[in-house]
């Protein structure tokens, strides 16, 4: 029964972070695009956008693996850190986060392999 309740949590938690995706890729398309921000801070963005749709997408197949909650865990925290180191930089050209975004995608590639056990 956890395991089906985790499997609804994940799944609940994957279909938000796939909104607000969305949500960071349409104004990416449309009000970040139109700022005078550098051709490097534009690609991080989109970057980051990329893969926060990835990652919200495998959240909603982590219900299906046999530990959700390590599963979501690990994708979860990787895209914060990954997604969201990108995100900050790219918005405000403040670089000092970067060291966070290797973390942040050896937690996904983690998570990935937490999906296969």
């Amino acid at each position: 029964m956890a395991t089906s309740v985790a499997g609804r949590v994940w799944g609940r938690v994957g279909a938000v972070s796939g909104a607000l995706a969305v949500t960071a890729g349409a104004y990416g398309a449309h009000g970040f695009r139109r700022s005078d921000r550098d051709d490097y801070l534009k690609e991080l963005y989109v970057t980051g956008n990329q893969y926060h749709f990835l990652h919200s997408l495998a959240l909603l197949a982590v219900p299906h693996c046999r530990r959700p909650l390590l599963a979501g865990s690990l994708l979860t925290s990787g895209m914060v850190l990954f997604c969201g180191t990108f995100y900050y930089h790219a918005l405000s050209g403040d670089p000092s986060l970067t060291k966070a975004a290797p973390y942040g995608g050896a937690l996904l590639i983690l998570g990935w392999a937490a999906m296969a056990l």
